[in-house]
């Protein structure tokens, strides 16, 4: 990959052939280019669905540049655990392109001609993380690292699909939480919602590639009696080859959620086609989780959810529907021809 520095020291090589230096000359101290300082910039903190502004300028040591052709301005955004870099946006000239899922999201700010902040719009659960923008114009280049923070509420939740238990590699876990309306958990997620009481006795994949889950209450089971209630660890593990349930995050709302009052219990299908038919679709696992964390959903009716489980959420515990604890409650992924279930809906804003 042509990084924009390796541009800049192009840039320099030939600048200076253009004055007659020799090969050797262009890389003497007094010739060499400037050494490029990575700047960091403090967090920032967005709500999901909002705007989000990222600052990066170029600072110019002088108004004109030998053999300028424009600045030019790459925004990469780090993997969780800082091994690897996506593209998000970059502009050369007249040529600007957005990646992925910021394309139609992201573009710049250029309030003047050293301007290189970058606008993205409808915040999603997965834009938060650290980002990276580099910029040049002739001799003069820059790095930037800028840190987004979720500043709304969110939870945590375990999942795994209708195969089962350990079936999940991390790429699939990731398909799996966004399938959910929900990203990978973070450590620091995971962490809080230890800390919020979260005892969980199987593994799952963090963002960071690592594979851990939290126990509040040790038991022969979970790591044994005598070990002290944390986050337990099997450590960093092959994202292709080992297999783990996940840890999935999601965030406040931006819609309703609530219970399809029907007069007979549905099958799967029919319990899409009556969400549908109300103006909404069926309710994804995340939407649940939200609505009872962060809103107190309360509701002992088991129903259908988007993946085929069927689960119902309690906020207030009760004989038969949850008597020792708050919790979101499943009944498991029963055959979808089953009339067995009503079914929850999810209308968005």
């Amino acid at each position: 990959m042509i990084t924009l520095l390796s541009l800049a020291i192009l840039a320099v090589s030939l600048a200076n052939s253009v004055h007659g230096q020799t090969g050797s000359d262009v890389f003497s101290t007094e010739n060499a280019p400037k050494v490029t300082v990575v700047t960091e910039s403090p967090n920032l903190v967005a709500n999901r669905g909002g705007n989000l502004t990222l600052p990066c300028r170029l600072q110019r040591s002088s108004t004109f540049h030998f053999g300028s052709s424009g600045m030019r301005v790459k925004w990469t955004k780090y993997s969780a655990d800082f091994t690897q870099e996506s593209d998000v946006f970059v502009s050369m000239g007249f040529h600007k392109k957005a990646y992925g899922s910021f394309q139609d999201r992201a573009f710049l700010q250029e309030a003047d001609d050293s301007d290189a902040t970058l606008i993205i719009t409808n915040v999603g659960l997965d834009d938060y993380g650290k980002y990276k923008c580099e910029v040049m114009d002739g001799m003069d280049d820059n790095v930037v690292e800028v840190t987004v923070e979720l500043q709304d509420k969110g939870v945590v939740f375990p999942y795994y699909p209708r195969l089962g238990r350990y079936n999940m590699n991390f790429h699939n876990a990731e398909k799996a939480c966004m399938d959910q309306d929900a990203v990978v958990a973070s450590f620091e997620q995971l962490y809080d919602a230890w800390q919020g009481g979260l005892d969980w006795c199987n593994a799952g994949w963090l963002n960071d590639g690592s594979v851990q889950y939290p126990i509040t209450k040790p038991r022969e089971p979970c790591g044994g009696m005598r070990a002290a209630a944390g986050l337990r660890t099997y450590g960093r593990r092959d994202k292709y080859n080992h297999y783990f349930d996940v840890f999935c995050f999601t965030g406040s709302l931006r819609g309703r959620f609530y219970w399809l009052v029907q007069a007979d219990k549905l099958n799967f299908m029919e319990a899409v086609q009556a969400c549908q038919d109300d103006g909404a679709e069926i309710a994804k696992v995340g939407h649940m989780y939200a609505a009872w964390k962060l809103q107190g959903y309360d509701r002992c009716d088991a129903g259908w959810l988007a993946d085929g489980s069927v689960r119902y959420p309690i906020s207030n515990p009760r004989t038969n529907c949850s008597p020792t604890e708050a919790a979101v409650r499943m009944v498991g992924f029963p055959d979808k021809k089953q009339k067995l279930y009503g079914v929850y809906c999810y209308k968005a804003q």
